[in-house]
């Protein structure tokens, strides 16, 4: 009898996975090192209350949406030079994945 096919894993648990052990999905929990990620999508860059952001990330000029997500998950430090986060993600899948689960917490 064959296996089923493996089904890719979804947003919530990809974030889990990659994401959760620097960020939360809330205001509530205490910061990490990275920020909280709740309400990303629409956020101004660099500005969560409480949390202390590298130089580039506090004089970003621009509104977090799904291209720029997308482009800080494949290269941080290409959207904001010498950005802190060493996270990258070379499938455009997966950060499809991240980033609508990120958009459901909106």
């Amino acid at each position: 009898m064959p296996l089923p096919a493996a089904r890719p894993p979804d947003g919530a648990t990809l974030f889990k996975q990659q994401c959760a052990v620097c960020h939360t999905t809330n205001l509530s929990d205490p910061m990490r090192q990275g920020p909280p990620l709740v309400r990303i999508v629409g956020r101004a860059a660099g500005k969560v209350e409480g949390f202390h952001f590298s130089d580039g990330l506090a004089k970003a000029d621009f509104t977090w949406d799904e291209a720029r997500l997308d482009a800080w998950l494949a290269n941080p430090q290409a959207v904001i030079p010498g950005a802190i986060m060493a996270y990258r993600q070379a499938r455009p899948e997966t950060r499809a994945a991240i980033i609508t689960y990120l958009k459901e917490l909106n």
